[in-house]
């Protein structure tokens, strides 16, 4: 069987997201088949502000929070051996990962 397969990760962290890319794309290559990517996609901003002080006195300051989430795509022209190979990276608990097939 040989078809593509579409691999996009989500991260909190950039470097454990590029570091699993890598590892993707090393397989790949070792294997010999046709890669696409990493392509970075846009990074998602979560914005919070929280106030500092939870009473009605005092001033209203307030802290600001950003959660950023980082995106990869990479496509592999694969067939099963490198599938087989790509499910077998251990992936940190900071990165989701997610596998289409067309």
């Amino acid at each position: 069987m040989s078809g593509v397969a579409v691999i996009k990760l989500a991260s909190i962290s950039k470097s454990d997201a590029d570091g699993v890319m890598k590892q993707i794309k090393d397989i790949a290559q070792s294997i010999g088949v046709k890669v696409k990517g990493p392509i970075p996609l846009p990074t998602k901003r979560i914005k919070h502000a929280v106030r500092k002080a939870p009473g009605a006195d005092g001033s209203h300051t307030y802290e600001k929070w950003e959660l950023r989430i980082h995106k990869r795509l990479i496509q592999i022209y694969a067939n099963d051996q490198a599938l087989r190979q790509v499910m077998r990276i251990p992936v940190p608990d900071t990165v989701q990962i997610e596998i289409s097939l067309t």
